[in-house]
């Protein structure tokens, strides 16, 4: 009957729309399920790197005059490899999930690809055990982009820039536990436009990862909790100079990376055209440095943890460090800059506290990590958000904010363009990431 076949052909319709196959349950389940997995990938990559990191630790004590053959030789080995399978997978990954949400379906088939993500996990581990001065922070947020891209794609969802910056986000979130950092983190680095209908998709992929690294992992502060406040004063005199020496030493870092990719100069061409004998002279500055210090090899989150809650480094641990970071950053080996950052941070703070004695020890630490962190990356929010968050310093909110914007405007007296945007151009344009080797 004509009533019949009405209703019929309306249910069918309903059905397309509303029902378990529509595109709206499909985008959700992808949601759901690339946020679990980015989660429990997240805590393995941290699993894995703070064995490596302990490994290292144990090899470096037992034969402590290896690694200045083994660390440039590896570097060399990283790079080569990395070249040959997956170009992509060097340096943070955060550059390279800005380049591929600016365009979505081929991002995924070069720099958020799942071989570019196993090269990525596979030798950020790698030099870690050798001791290079990385993070495991910025690839987690390509480890990531790739889950949720790949989600996506499996339940045939289009593919736009918010899920790439949704799984970056949650990356960040399950990384360091914390949550509100992750949606800080997509608004003011990974967007370049931050559209509404994203919200949604970023805040339930930043609290569902979140929910699984809390539940597997347990409520845990990164840092340890940091209970020191600041008064009105001391704020007002302590965050100027904090965050001025601060952002122009991490804008001292940007523009150094920046011009590595870019500088004309014959010795720096010349590098660039050897990257693995560059990588083994980088391997072998981390090495010297290492061995007469002992203290910049790896994270630096057990130096940085350690000054926080009240222990002394040397006066130059902060621009050893600083050294460190760099040529590992410069390298091209796989490798984040989130963590290493926070601890050449430390090192600054640790001298402002020598500049401010009366004042409490570790705040003053926490303004002159939050200062050196956005002069770096010059993302004044995200690094307020994650200093409160892995410090549970919420007393300090205000000093942190102060100081983050001071480091972002004296940043920008020395490196008007931001890092990862900077280096994001990179892979958008470079020949070798438009086609497979």
């Amino acid at each position: 009957m004509p009533g019949t076949s009405l209703s019929l052909r309306h249910l069918r319709i309903l059905l397309r729309r509303h029902g378990p196959e529509a595109l709206i349950w499909r985008r959700r389940i992808a949601i759901l399920g690339g946020a679990v997995l980015t989660g429990l990938a997240a805590l393995l990559f941290a699993r894995l790197a703070d064995e490596a990191s302990e490994m290292f630790v144990g090899l470096a004590r037992r034969w402590p005059a290896a690694h200045l053959l083994l660390t440039p030789l590896g570097f060399a080995a990283i790079v080569w490899t990395t070249r040959k399978l997956a170009p992509a997978a060097r340096g943070s990954g955060i550059p390279q999930v800005m380049a591929a949400s600016r365009d979505p379906e081929h991002g995924l088939n070069r720099l958020v690809s799942a071989r570019t993500a196993i090269v990525k996990l596979v030798m950020t581990i790698a030099g870690l055990l050798l001791g290079a001065s990385v993070g495991r922070e910025g690839p987690t947020v390509q480890i990531s982009a790739t889950i949720m891209a790949y989600a996506h794609r499996l339940m045939s969802v289009p593919l736009r820039a918010s899920v790439y910056i949704a799984g970056g986000a949650a990356g960040v979130a399950a990384a360091f536990n914390t949550p509100l950092a992750g949606v800080a983190f997509a608004i003011e680095e990974l967007a370049a436009a931050y559209e509404q209908r994203m919200a949604l998709l970023v805040m339930a992929a930043v609290l569902i990862a979140g929910m699984v690294s809390l539940g597997l992992a347990g409520d845990y502060v990164y840092f340890g909790v940091m209970r020191q406040t600041l008064n009105v004063h001391e704020a007002l005199v302590a965050a100027p100079v904090a965050g001025v020496i601060g952002g122009l030493a991490g804008a001292c870092f940007s523009r150094f990376m920046l011009g590595m990719g870019r500088s004309t100069r014959t010795p720096i061409r010349w590098m660039r055209e050897r990257p693995v004998r560059f990588a083994a002279g980088c391997g072998l500055v981390v090495a010297l440095l290492g061995a007469a210090t002992g203290l910049t090899w790896g994270t630096g989150y057990q130096t940085a943890h350690a000054v926080i809650a009240g222990s002394d480094v040397p006066i130059w641990f902060g621009a050893a460090k600083f050294a460190a970071t760099l040529a590992t950053a410069v390298s091209g080996i796989p490798g984040g800059i989130f963590a290493p950052s926070l601890s050449v941070g430390a090192g600054i703070g640790d001298v402002l506290r020598s500049m401010f004695p009366a004042y409490p020890a570790g705040a003053i630490v926490l303004l002159g990590m939050v200062a050196y962190f956005t002069g770096v990356v010059r993302a004044p929010l995200t690094a307020v958000i994650i200093i409160s968050e892995t410090t549970a310093s919420r007393g300090l909110m205000m000093p942190l904010l102060a100081t983050a914007l001071i480091a972002d405007f004296a940043a920008q007296l020395i490196s008007k363009e931001r890092l990862y945007h900077g280096l994001s151009r990179r892979f958008e344009s470079s020949p070798e990431h438009k086609a497979h080797p």
